[in-house]
């Protein structure tokens, strides 16, 4: 949490969860944008938006990314 942001992580917040995101270790591997693009889409400004999907579907999606650029606290 705290320590992400120190680390270069952007937050995306939500009701029910935030998402964190660092642009210099993304892979573009596109996971996150293939596997809930309601919640992940790289067209729109805020890209990320936690409350379009369902925390359950949303941190598979994020355990998915293989570099670590995505990460997730539930509230």
């Amino acid at each position: 949490m705290e320590e992400w942001l120190q680390a270069g992580y952007r937050k995306y917040s939500g009701e029910k969860m935030d998402v964190y995101y660092h642009q210099g270790m993304c892979q573009h591997a596109a996971k996150c944008v293939k596997g809930n693009p309601a919640v992940f889409e790289v067209g729109r400004r805020p890209w990320i938006m936690p409350d379009n999907g369902e925390v359950g579907q949303l941190t598979d999606v994020i355990d998915t990314c293989p570099s670590g650029a995505l990460k997730y606290r539930v509230k």
